[in-house]
């Protein structure tokens, strides 16, 4: 099924809890998981919560890629989204999980802006400016 674009909701189990509480590592990572999906950076924003805890946006010409860390668990919560046919988030999502030494996720896809819902012909093309 066609769509505008395709969200990557997942979350990360057992990670390492100091790279959870990097905000350059969190940072560096993200962007380097945005350019793994071969996407555009547009801007970021991260900022380190105390007593621990990051949260960051990396906005891309194709969406966003969000992450928020509760480090005191070893947890990650991280939304991948992606619109257009040439970035593939599930590039980040493997990226961000080797990163973050993540022992076990939760992961869902969801379909954004399906072209039969929004009544976009199928045979539409669907090209990203970037």
């Amino acid at each position: 099924m066609k769509s505008l674009g395709r969200h990557i909701i997942a979350e990360f189990y057992d990670c390492d809890k100091e790279i959870l509480d990097n905000v350059e590592l969190i940072e560096r990572s993200m962007k380097d998981a945005a350019y793994e999906t071969g996407a555009t950076i547009v801007n970021s924003s991260f900022h380190r919560f105390l007593p621990y805890g990051v949260s960051g946006v990396v906005v891309i010409s194709e969406s966003h890629l969000t992450i928020h860390t509760w480090p005191e668990y070893g947890y990650a919560a991280v939304d991948l989204f992606t619109c257009g046919d040439d970035v593939d988030p599930w590039k980040a999502f493997s990226y961000l999980k080797k990163v973050m030494k993540s022992q076990r996720v939760h992961v869902v896809e969801h379909l954004r802006g399906k072209y039969d819902e929004i009544g976009i012909p199928e045979s539409a093309p669907h090209k990203m400016e970037v």
